[in-house]
């Protein structure tokens, strides 16, 4: 569906954080599903524990975030738009399980409502076929100008 070349046009998240490898599907203004592969040479990793390497929780959010970015640009055709920022309104989220060095994030992102400007999504984290982390995540959309103060 989309390489990782593709994925850093559309997501405005930069190194060191971008957390999605590559889009394995879409269903427009439905769902998503992307691949993050989890390298044991990720910078967070040797603060987060030495040690007893585990992935962040609001990294593993923040990749469910931009997976929902790239499910809300592939839907409304804005993936070379500029100067619009995507505001996280709120995240309820579960953890179920650690996610280490070597492991592969399959993350599924699926709409509960989707407008122009905003979005209700719900995603599902994975390694293999164990649910890591459950969440449901709204946001809205908005031009950079109208924020500035």
């Amino acid at each position: 569906m989309l390489n990782f070349e593709e994925v850093k046009e559309l997501v405005p998240q930069k190194f060191p954080f971008l957390f999605i490898d590559r889009v394995i599907e879409f269903q427009k203004e439905s769902k998503i599903v992307c691949l993050k592969n989890v390298s044991g040479n990720e910078a967070f990793f040797a603060g987060h524990f030495p040690g007893f390497a585990i992935m962040p929780g609001v990294l593993i959010i923040e990749a469910l975030a931009q997976a929902s970015i790239l499910l809300f640009k592939k839907s409304f055709n804005t993936d070379k738009e500029k100067g619009r920022v995507f505001l996280l309104a709120s995240a309820n989220v579960r953890f179920s399980k650690p996610v280490f060095p070597g492991d592969q994030l399959v993350l599924e992102v699926n709409s509960e409502k989707i407008v122009s400007n905003a979005a209700i999504v719900k995603g599902v984290a994975k390694v293999g076929d164990k649910i890591v982390t459950k969440a449901t995540l709204s946001f809205g959309v908005a031009d950079k100008d109208s924020l500035m103060l």
